[in-house]
């Protein structure tokens, strides 16, 4: 197999595999992708999507069904920054998952309407992920995202573009139809 210089998949065959067709078009079906096969989104469609894979073909699929790829996070150009005591960002967290679980149950229970949810909610950003000793953290005030080991708290990555630091590559392009303005 043939890969094409600087392929970068987007995305991944989800894991039972996926039909495929030469057109955006159900009436030209082509040969089905294998389960997991990485493909990188050239355009949208409505909810097809055309794909393209390391070799060179290229397909459109329904792009509903396609896995994201994590892209890397911006380079910052050093070594991630030390950052200091964890808890209090944790205590954050937790009065901010603590707040919207009080709504939720207020939602629930009839006390709130969808509005009300909305603008109790409105704002709201949170993250946490602890895997044994790893923990990825995200300070919203700051904008960063940090990962620690119990011991210490680093920047992993910011919400702040680097200066002349782009991804690399050309943005997805969304293509309209006649019919889509």
């Amino acid at each position: 197999m043939t890969t094409t210089p600087g392929f970068r998949p987007t995305h991944v065959v989800p894991g039972d595999g996926m039909a495929a067709w030469e057109a955006p078009d159900p009436a030209r079906p082509t040969v089905p992708l294998d389960a997991l096969l990485p493909v990188r989104l050239v355009e949208r469609l409505g909810d097809w999507a055309h794909i393209s894979c390391a070799n060179g073909w290229s397909a459109w699929v329904d792009g509903r069904y396609l896995v994201a790829v994590p892209q890397d996070p911006p380079v910052t150009g050093g070594p991630p920054a030390e950052v200091g005591d964890p808890r209090p960002l944790l205590a954050r967290a937790t009065e901010a998952l603590t707040g919207y679980r009080a709504a939720v149950e207020e939602l629930a229970a009839g006390a709130l309407d969808g509005e009300a949810f909305r603008g109790r909610t409105h704002g709201l950003r949170i993250g946490v992920v602890v895997d044994g000793e790893s923990m990825w953290l995200y300070d919203p005030a700051q904008g960063h995202r940090l990962y620690g080991d119990g011991r210490r708290m680093s920047t992993y990555v910011t919400d702040h573009a680097e200066p002349g630091g782009g991804p690399g590559h050309a943005p997805t392009r969304v293509v309209a139809t006649d019919g889509d303005h």
